[in-house]
C-alpha cells in the first residue's frame, strides 16, 4: 500500500477554541492577549459566523439594535466595529471579513486554522486531551493538544465527542419554573434562515424564477402579510425552517427548502402584484443557512427565564445580555399556516448578568463554551443567542481560560479568583453591569486636575453613561487632564477609554436606511492626542498619537515620572469629547 495522500500536523497550545464565529473569535483574541498560546479551529474560510459575508446577519445585543442607546457591547466587539468604521465605510461584507481576519491573523500567540472542521477528540478520564480537525483545502489532519478547550462552534461539536452533558429542545415548564416554556418537554428548536440581498437600479429589472421555487400568490401567504415584506434590501429573518427537524443533520435538505422559499418570496414581490420593486434585482443569495439553535451544554449553572427576568444578579457575573426572549416558533415559515406568529418577543430587562458558571461544563473538567451553545434553557437561550451577547460571553470565556491555564487550574478552579477575572475584563473595557474597575494604586493616590471641569469621573471605574450619570470628563480640543505624584513613580502604561459614541448606531446591517447609520469613525472620538510626562521639573511629550480610531487605547510608557497628562489635540469632527477612563499603572 502506498503512502497516504493526507498530511498530519500536531499543535500544542494552552487554549484550543473550536469555532470562529463572533463568540469564538472574541474568545481566542481574549485568551491570546492574556498570555495564553491559542489555536483557533474554524470550519469556514472566513471568520464571524452568522455575521460573516457568507450569512450577513447584523450583530444584535443588549442595546436591541440601538433601541436602547448606551448599552452597546464594548471590549473586543467594539474594537472590531470601530476598525470596520475606519477601513470599511461602505460596509462591504468581504472587507468586514478582512477586518476579522486581520484581527486574528496579526494577533501574537494565536494560531489560525481555517477551513478546518473538528471531527474527533481524545479523552483522559473527564478531560479532553486533544481535538482533531480535517482541513479541506490542504487535505491535512490537524490535531491540537491543549490544557483547556472552548467550544464556540454553535452546534457544540465537542459535546458528543467528549461525553459532555448537553440538551436539545425545549424544557418542560415545570423543570425550571418557566412560564414561557411548553407544558411538556420536546425536541423542538428554533430554525435556520437563508437571507437574500437586493439592489436598486435606474431602470426596470425582471425576475424569471427557477421552476422549482415555492409560489406565493397573496400577501396573506407570508408571515405578517403585506407589511412583513415592505423592506426587501436584506431579505427576511422569517424565511426560517428546521425547528421541527434535526437542526444539525437535516441542514442540507433544509437549505434547499429555504432557497425555494426565499426565491418564492422574491418572486411574490416582483411578479405577484405591484410592490414598488420594479427597479430592484437580486444581488446575493445565502447558501449557508444561519442557525439559531441546536445543542446546548449543561454547565454548573443553567441560565433560565427566571434568572433573566430577575436581572441576572450573580456574584460570578462575567458577561451580560439584554435582547428579549425572542422565541421563534418551531414551524418557522410554516407557522403562518397554523395561525401562529413566527416569533414571540417575551419581555426581558436590559441589561441582565450572565454567570461564569454557565460557561464551563459540569462533567468535562477542562471544557468551556460560549455563544448559542452556552449553558441555558431553551427559553433563556432565545435571548442569549444573539451575537452581541455571544461576544460578551466569548471574551469572558477566553480571558477566564487564559487565567486558569496560567494558574494551572481547571475552569471550575478559577471561581475563587472571580474578582480577578472581573477586574481583568473591566480593564479590557468590557461592561459588567453594577461592577466598577478598581483604579490602580498609582492612579487612585495621585492628585487629579484638569484645565476645566470636574475630572474625577475618569477614575471612578464606570466607562459609559449609566442612569443619567455620564461617568466622564467632557473635554474640548486643547484641554488637558493631569495626574501629579507626590514623588517620582514608575509608570508602565497609560490606559484611556474614549468616546466612541455609544449613543449612535454603528451596527453593520442592510436593514436600516443609510441616513440612519453612522458609517464613519464616530465624530467625538479623539483622533490626535499627546501623553506627556513631568520629568525634572518640565513637561515632555512621551507619545504623540495620531489617527486613533479606537475607544480603548493603551500607551506604553516605562519611565519614572513626577506626573502624567493627556492633551486632546483633535477629534474626528466634533468640538467636544468624553473621556471615560484615564489610568496610569
Amino acid at each position: 500500500m502506498g503512502p497516504s495522500v493526507f498530511r498530519e500536523e500536531r499543535h500544542n497550545a494552552d487554549i484550543a477554541v473550536i469555532g470562529g464565529g463572533m463568540a469564538g473569535l472574541c474568545a481566542a483574541l481574549a485568551a491570546a492577549r492574556h498570555g495564553a498560546q491559542v489555536a483557533l479551529m474554524h470550519d469556514r474560510p472566513v471568520l464571524g459566523g452568522n455575521a460573516s459575508s457568507e450569512m450577513r446577519m447584523h450583530i444584535c445585543g443588549a442595546d436591541r439594535y440601538h433601541q436602547i442607546p448606551l448599552l452597546r457591547e464594548t471590549g473586543i466587539l467594539e474594537e472590531l466595529r470601530l476598525a470596520n468604521q475606519r477601513f470599511n465605510p461602505h460596509w462591504n461584507y468581504s472587507l468586514w471579513d478582512l477586518v476579522l481576519y486581520e484581527a486574528a491573523q496579526q494577533q501574537p500567540n494565536l494560531r489560525l486554522l481555517l477551513n478546518c472542521s473538528c471531527q474527533d477528540a481524545t479523552m483522559d478520564g473527564s478531560r479532553i486531551t486533544s481535538a482533531k480537525g480535517w482541513q479541506l483545502t490542504t487535505q491535512t489532519f490537524h490535531t491540537v493538544t491543549a490544557k483547556i478547550f472552548i467550544d464556540c462552534s454553535g452546534d457544540a461539536i465537542l459535546a458528543p465527542l467528549s461525553g459532555a452533558e448537553f440538551r436539545v429542545g425545549r424544557e418542560a415548564r415545570a423543570e425550571y419554573g418557566e412560564s414561557i416554556a411548553p407544558e411538556q418537554a420536546d425536541q423542538h428548536t428554533m430554525g435556520m434562515t437563508c437571507l437574500f440581498q437586493t439592489r436598486e437600479y435606474d431602470s426596470p429589472q425582471s425576475f424569471d424564477p427557477p421552476a422549482w421555487i415555492e409560489r406565493f400568490e397573496k400577501d396573506s401567504d407570508l408571515p405578517y402579510g403585506a407589511k412583513g415584506h415592505e423592506f426587501w434590501g436584506m431579505g427576511y429573518w422569517w424565511i426560517e425552517l428546521g425547528g421541527e427537524h434535526d437542526s444539525i443533520h437535516d441542514t442540507e435538505k433544509l437549505r434547499h427548502e429555504l432557497l425555494k422559499i426565499a426565491l418564492g418570496v422574491w418572486d411574490h414581490i416582483k411578479n405577484r402584484g405591484d410592490h414598488g420593486a420594479a427597479n430592484w434585482a437580486l444581488d446575493w443569495l445565502q447558501f449557508l443557512p444561519a442557525k439559531r439553535e441546536s445543542r446546548r451544554y449543561r454547565g454548573e449553572h443553567v441560565l433560565c427565564q427566571g434568572d433573566i427576568e430577575g436581572g441576572g444578579q450573580f456574584d460570578d457575573l462575567v458577561a451580560y445580555g439584554g435582547w428579549p426572549m425572542d422565541d421563534h416558533h418551531p414551524a418557522g415559515f410554516r407557522a403562518v399556516k397554523l395561525g401562529a406568529p413566527a416569533t414571540i418577543f417575551h419581555p426581558a430587562p436590559s441589561p441582565y448578568g450572565i454567570p461564569y458558571r454557565a460557561l464551563y461544563s459540569r462533567n468535562v473538567a477542562n471544557l468551556m463554551f460560549s455563544g448559542r451553545c452556552a449553558s441555558c434553557t431553551h427559553a433563556a437561550m432565545s435571548s442569549t443567542r444573539v451575537m452581541g451577547t455571544a461576544c460578551s460571553m466569548g471574551q469572558a470565556a477566553g480571558a477566564a481560560a487564559a487565567l486558569a491555564a496560567l494558574r494551572g487550574v481547571e475552569p471550575r478552579g478559577l471561581l475563587p479568583y472571580i474578582r480577578e477575572l472581573q477586574q481583568a475584563l473591566l480593564w479590557d473595557d468590557c461592561y459588567l453591569p453594577g461592577l466598577a474597575l478598581r483604579a490602580p494604586a498609582l492612579t487612585a493616590q495621585a492628585r487629579l486636575t484638569a484645565s476645566q471641569g470636574n475630572p474625577e469621573p475618569v477614575r471612578d471605574g464606570i466607562h459609559r453613561p449609566v442612569k443619567g450619570d455620564f461617568h466622564s470628563w467632557k473635554a474640548r480640543v486643547g484641554d488637558s487632564i493631569t495626574y501629579e505624584f507626590s514623588a517620582p513613580e514608575e509608570v508602565r502604561e497609560v490606559a484611556l477609554i474614549l468616546d466612541s459614541a455609544l449613543d449612535r448606531n454603528i451596527i453593520m446591517t442592510r436593514h436600516v436606511p443609510v441616513g440612519k447609520q453612522l458609517r464613519t469613525v464616530p465624530p467625538p472620538l479623539p483622533k490626535e492626542f499627546r501623553i506627556e510626562g513631568f520629568i525634572a521639573g518640565k513637561w515632555q511629550t512621551l507619545q504623540h498619537v495620531t489617527g486613533n480610531y479606537q475607544r480603548l487605547v493603551r500607551v506604553p510608557i516605562g519611565r519614572r515620572l513626577e506626573g502624567v497628562r493627556l492633551v486632546l489635540d483633535a477629534t474626528w469632527g466634533e468640538k467636544e469629547s468624553h473621556i471615560y477612563g484615564f489610568y496610569g499603572r
